[in-house]
């Protein structure tokens, strides 16, 4: 089973920005440098303490009446450029900075040909902070106080999604649980002994997922990804009461959500059906898997497939068959598919009892054909045939029976 990575997203700081009339400003179009230039660099830092990413650095030689040479800062609050010799005044002014303001100013910067200077923006330093009016140092607080809270928020959701990352994996290993197995003993271990050893390694991926997951909701109680991995895991150990409970409340958290997350609500759903699939409830299971297929189209086909392979392997005929006339709907093509079918519906064939061949139902018959014409080779291929040669059927497509 193929597994989607879902990560949590970070919280965005506040990107707070109080302007101030320090001096007057005209707009001008920037000069180009002419003659021998210096460079100049620097770093713009808002009130609150974070990287200013927007707005223009420009140098002015006349206490900010016009400004002759102008760099854009970038995304990460930088911003680089060069100018003739000479004493400046750097200025800063954001996109919506009004007419004839600025933001802020540093006097004094010298440029000298040949060199680069540094000439960083910091309007958290105490002497900006100071010009604010007490309705501005009151708004700066707040932003502050936000701020705080948005980095714990990305502190807590950056371990969860390091946790996150480390299910992904304990997932994989669980779905390679056998082959791990195997390569572990050895080629002379029975089957017996690969299936138990497969065991121990599932549930041990199981507990750590679980152990992961139930610290990480207490921490992000109201995250539904968390959820649906918890649940997972208390799934895979048989408890599916408490999986089919915590997936609802993964359900309840995202269909609360701005914009619900089709692959999260399809994940949940299809999580809790496999949960009813495997403890008899067939209504139940079958209503979850059609609203992960309905939420997540992207999904759709793998979900119902998931469903009919699950009904095959709780050996529900009915069930298994009516899960892949499903899923076919959504992938035709799937010969797996039709092996599910055909297995679902030959456990209704009779013996003739003139020929003691086999009587298979029209449509189990039709199932086992279209699964030859499209895995002649597959992994069920002999067995197929097999049954369709006892039914006294000619085998209608490319499958060979190997050599005796």
């Amino acid at each position: 089973m193929k597994h989607k990575l879902l990560l949590l997203k970070s919280v965005p700081a506040v990107a707070g920005l109080l302007a101030f009339a320090l001096s007057p400003v005209f707009a001008q179009q920037p000069a180009a440098p002419s003659g021998p230039t210096g460079k100049i660099h620097g770093h713009v830092t808002n009130p609150t303490g974070q990287p200013q990413d927007k707005g223009a650095v420009s140098l002015t030689t006349d206490g900010g009446n016009t400004l002759k040479y102008t760099f854009n800062v970038d995304a990460n609050g930088d911003y680089t450029g060069e100018a003739p010799p000479g004493t400046y005044m750097a200025v800063y002014r954001a996109p919506d900075t009004p007419p004839g303001k600025i933001v802020d100013s540093i006097p004094n910067i010298k440029i000298v040909a040949g060199t680069d200077t540094q000439c960083d923006l910091d309007m958290s330093r105490q002497e900006y902070i100071d010009k604010m009016t007490p309705e501005q140092k009151k708004a700066l607080e707040d932003l502050k106080a936000k701020n705080a809270e948005a980095m714990n928020a990305n502190k807590q959701i950056s371990t969860a999604n390091a946790d996150l990352k480390t299910v992904m994996q304990d997932k994989k290993d669980i779905d390679g649980a056998s082959a791990t197995a195997r390569q572990q003993l050895g080629d002379k271990a029975t089957a017996a002994d690969v299936t138990a050893k497969a065991d121990t390694i599932k549930a041990a991926k199981y507990a750590d997922i679980e152990t992961l997951m139930t610290n990480d909701v207490k921490v992000l109680p109201n995250e539904a990804l968390l959820y649906t991995n918890l649940a997972y895991a208390q799934a895979g150990q048989q408890k599916y009461d408490d999986a089919i409970a915590t997936y609802k409340k993964a359900l309840d958290l995202e269909n609360a959500a701005k914009k619900p997350r089709p692959d999260v609500l399809g994940v949940a759903e299809a999580g809790m059906g496999e949960c009813y699939a495997r403890t008899g409830k067939v209504p139940e299971a079958n209503a979850a898997y059609q609203a992960a297929a309905k939420d997540d189209p992207t999904r759709a086909a793998i979900q119902l497939r998931n469903q009919a392979i699950i009904f095959f392997q709780m050996h529900n005929n009915d069930a298994q068959v009516a899960a892949a006339d499903e899923a076919l709907k959504a992938n035709p093509n799937d010969a797996v598919l039709y092996y599910i079918k055909g297995q679902g519906l030959v456990s209704a064939a009779t013996i003739d009892p003139k020929t003691n061949r086999i009587v298979l139902p029209p449509d189990c018959m039709a199932a086992y054909q279209k699964y030859l014409e499209l895995a002649p080779n597959g992994q069920f291929a002999e067995e197929v045939a097999g049954i369709l040669q006892q039914a006294g059927q000619k085998v209608a497509t490319s499958y060979k029976a190997g050599k005796k």
